[in-house]
């Protein structure tokens, strides 16, 4: 895979591919519900959305599945940087309430290979 997972080509063209989530109405009502109680885990600062952040970004969605991002600066930009921040990391943003971005991806699930054996 190259360094944009979203394109594939297909005869010489290239094919936008989404690997977000997709989700219902009732999922998002019930992931919106849980995020109320959640407290944001990074803030978008002055050195705004970074290769490092989006790491973070990725490494707090895989461990936590859904988190919240506090915009500190770039408030006016909020909308489109969350835009962008979920299409880098393949993970659906929720909402948008005041400076408070809401994202979710669900967990790979784990091959058998790599559950840990007790012995």
């Amino acid at each position: 895979m190259g360094p944009f997972p979203f394109l594939s080509s297909f005869a010489g063209r290239v094919i936008f591919c989404s690997l977000q989530p997709t989700l219902t109405s009732a999922d998002r009502r019930r992931l919106k519900g849980k995020a109320q109680l959640l407290e944001p885990v990074l803030k978008v600062g002055h050195n705004g959305v970074s290769e490092a952040f989006l790491a973070s970004v990725d490494h707090e969605l895989t461990l936590h599945e859904l988190i919240k991002i506090k915009f500190a600066d770039f408030k006016k930009e909020r909308h489109g940087l969350s835009e962008r921040i979920a299409e880098a990391t393949n993970s659906a943003m929720l909402q948008v309430v005041g400076h408070v971005a809401v994202f979710y991806r669900p967990r790979p699930k784990q091959r058998l290979d790599d559950i840990p054996v007790k012995k």
